[in-house]
């Protein structure tokens, strides 16, 4: 069954259409450091602007417990919102309470007013599914239709992500019917050669997208903190680099596919490590089979791969019509150890074919280093919900929606 998309709702001009954003940014000191989630929001708010509906904006940000909390306060993203609208976004106070109340019903044609984080009631994230259709009930009361388009959050069973959804008329946005387009790209008809690119810290995080994936790729390329488990899966000593060794006989079982299948497992050959995890820290690039031959012996860590594994990356990368990327090659916030991460994005945007950012800390790396949205073919807002999707599993904020 294909998503409802916005169409499904029919003529929306002075109904009140609440839409599940992700504005969910990162904050530095009460200050965005990236408002890519936000931009992303932008399209479908438009689009229901331009239709002439009333529009509820409704999001989470951080982990607030279930009450009032005002380090995680929607204000700093809701302001931005307005800004790259060019129109005033009120923000109430409360989530479903007097103030909320109000400002829906000051809403005129084309409007926009946002409510206060979600997370704040208890209702939205409760595992209590009466809690949570509780919750759903008083936020339907304030609108017509229900538009999900925070696609970050759809692999969540949550107040506004599911039951809202089933309380009023609902359909995906824009952004969402997007992700789920290019997502399904990336596991049926895949032009080839098809490379997965993984980093990050955890091979746990990934498992279940490597032995989904694993079958379908050309290549599986494996950097970031979760490659020190690879190595040592080979028998390589890693020094004091990040290891799950309760991982080791998984990831030989990946080998050993990967060997029957020919699909290609690609390591980095050289590393950079460092005395210490710190920006300043001394390091030195050394073979990976040698990490512990280092002027740091066993103590060194490794923080980012080598400038001949970056090379190669690449090589494979370009070498490629289709590429999924997901986690970072090293400690890209240091400058020294960003070089991995660095020369991973640039090829992505060499790809002659769909290159696929796939949301979290990738995300925020190219943008930390200087990329523009537009250098790949797609930058997903949902790291979670990206990996679920690509391990098969079926996601409650889709499934709701018709998918």
């Amino acid at each position: 069954m294909p998503l409802r998309t916005l169409d499904s709702l029919g003529d929306l001009a002075g109904r009140t259409v609440i839409v599940r954003c992700d504005l969910n940014v990162p904050l530095s000191d009460g200050a965005i450091t990236d408002d890519g989630r936000v931009r992303a929001s932008l399209g479908t708010i438009q689009a229901l602007r331009d239709a002439g509906a009333k529009i509820v904006v409704i999001s989470h940000l951080g982990r607030p417990k279930g009450e009032p909390d005002p380090q995680y306060s929607l204000a700093p993203a809701v302001t931005r919102l307005g800004e790259l609208l060019g129109v005033e976004v009120p923000l109430a106070s409360d989530t479903v309470g007097p103030d909320a109340q109000r400002l829906v019903a000051s809403l005129e044609n084309g409007g926009v007013v946002a409510l206060e984080n979600l997370r704040f009631n208890p209702g939205e994230t409760s595992k209590d599914e009466g809690e949570r259709t509780a919750f759903a009930e008083q936020l339907a009361a304030l609108g017509d239709a229900f538009v999900s388009d925070g696609f970050g959050v759809v692999h969540r069973r949550q107040a506004s992500v599911y039951e809202l959804a089933k309380l009023l008329p609902s359909a995906a946005g824009l952004l969402v019917a997007a992700e789920v387009d290019v997502l399904e790209r990336l596991t049926t008809d895949v032009a080839r050669p098809y490379t997965v690119v993984l980093g990050g810290s955890k091979v746990s995080d990934k498992l279940g997208v490597i032995e989904h994936l694993l079958p379908k790729v050309d290549s599986l390329v494996i950097g970031g903190g979760m490659v020190y488990t690879f190595l040592a899966a080979q028998g390589h000593a890693v020094g004091a680099s990040l290891l799950e060794e309760d991982q080791i006989p998984t990831v030989q079982g990946y080998f050993a596919d990967a060997a029957e299948r020919n699909v290609t497992i690609v390591l980095p050959s050289d590393i950079v490590v460092a005395e210490r995890f710190a920006a300043d820290a001394p390091h030195e690039v050394v073979s990976a089979d040698a990490i512990e031959s280092s002027a740091f012996g066993a103590s060194g860590i490794g923080l980012d791969i080598g400038p001949e594994a970056s090379s190669t990356f690449a090589a494979a990368i370009e070498a490629s019509h289709t590429v999924f990327w997901n986690g970072p090659m090293g400690v890209f916030e240091f400058p020294a150890f960003a070089s991995g991460t660095r020369a991973v994005a640039e090829a992505l945007t060499k790809v002659d074919g769909l290159s696929v950012v796939g949301g979290g800390d990738s995300a925020a790396a190219v943008r930390t280093l200087g990329f523009a949205d537009a250098d790949f073919g797609h930058i997903s807002t949902g790291g979670g919900a990206s990996l679920e999707f690509l391990e098969g599993k079926r996601l409650p904020g889709l499934e709701v929606l018709g998918w």
